[in-house]
């Protein structure tokens, strides 16, 4: 009988010091995430110009374009350490709210209200060339992306129908596309970071995803327009863009109410487009409107916009606010090293991570 009470007590302490040894394991793993968290360092490397930069690409590690306002563009081939300013020559007081580049020769740059336009260079912005231009009324560009030789751009309704159109040739030419979705009242798109619409490849052809803002909010893909349940029923309110994971069947659609930027609630959504489109929110949203959003890895990730910078290190679902600086866009390197954030007043930032 004493064995048995002795053999008892021993398995009630060895119980406990498993459980002491997780509990710190847990604590350890969560002081961990925090230092991980306040370690990443945003150092700005650029400041001073005129310029609210909207647009940003990285084709490569060491090669980074940006665009903004007063028609001018910046263009980086040491990693964004430092960037060299072009004011584009006949289109000083136009706004390039996105820019998609292949290399550090060759860039597709896009100006937003009537006459649209989209430009191109081939020789690293010493002379760029009009390949689309439209000079219809109520003509304003949004967003572009490209997936390979293939791109799109997507524009604010005309005649009521979302404007789209498709290039085949890198950006060279473009085509728009009839029999688009029918818009509903009040509901647009947010030139804000260029990030609102993208191309997915899957299964050898290409899908389009976008996201509309303003009084109405929807995504488009796949045929269908599904009501997103973000803030709305402002004009400032709704998606203002989307960052894809890796795997490109998930990922988050990014917004709020810009006028209201500090409001968090119904400002972020989770999504999954496989097998069928779903939503649900974070369980600690970020600290307000953000613009752009981009995975870090395939479980971090990063949004801006003017009421700061979150990070989040465990898919979108809980978020932690690391700088107070405003930003309007961000893209991360293709070797997964770093990211570029850009906003007002030629504000450009490396974040190391």
């Amino acid at each position: 009988m004493k064995y048995v009470v002795y053999f008892k007590l021993a398995s009630y302490y060895y119980n406990l010091i498993i459980l002491y040894m997780r509990s710190l394991l847990i604590i350890c793993l969560f002081f961990f995430s925090l230092v991980s968290v306040n370690a990443q360092t945003v150092v700005v490397v650029e400041q001073g110009q005129k310029v609210s930069i909207r647009g940003l690409s990285m084709p490569t590690a060491s090669v980074v374009w940006a665009s903004g306002s007063n028609g001018m563009v910046a263009k980086s081939v040491d990693g964004g350490n430092t960037f060299r300013w072009m004011r584009v020559e006949g289109y000083a007081k136009r706004d390039f709210r996105d820019i998609e580049a292949f290399d550090s020769s060759t860039a597709i740059l896009m100006a937003v209200d009537t006459p649209a336009i989209i430009l191109e260079t081939t020789d690293g912005g010493l002379s760029w060339k009009k390949v689309f231009e439209d000079q219809r009324p109520g003509m304003f560009l949004d967003a572009m992306d490209f997936s390979g030789n293939n791109g799109v751009v997507i524009g604010d309704p005309i005649n009521g129908k979302t404007f789209m159109a498709v290039s085949k040739d890198k950006g060279d030419s473009w085509v728009p596309r009839e029999n688009l979705d029918v818009m509903m009242d009040g509901e647009a798109f947010f030139a804000s970071s260029g990030s609102n619409v993208k191309l997915l490849s899957a299964k050898g052809s290409l899908k389009t995803l976008f996201v509309s803002g303003g009084i109405q909010s929807r995504m488009f893909f796949n045929g269908n327009a599904i009501n997103l349940p973000l803030q709305s029923g402002r004009n400032s309110t709704g998606a203002n863009g989307l960052a894809l994971h890796p795997n490109q069947k998930q990922g988050i659609i990014i917004g709020g109410d810009f006028a209201n930027d500090k409001r968090s609630d119904s400002a972020i959504l989770l999504f999954s487009l496989y097998p069928m489109v779903t939503f649900s929110y974070p369980v600690t949203p970020p600290s307000g409107y953000k613009s752009a959003a981009v995975f870090l890895s395939k479980t971090s990730l990063l949004a801006c916009g003017t009421s700061g910078v979150d990070l989040s290190v465990d898919g979108g679902l809980n978020w932690k606010k690391i700088s107070d600086i405003g930003f309007h866009v961000a893209v991360k390197s293709p070797d997964g090293k770093y990211a570029i954030l850009a906003g007002g007043n030629g504000r450009i930032t490396k974040f190391q991570f």
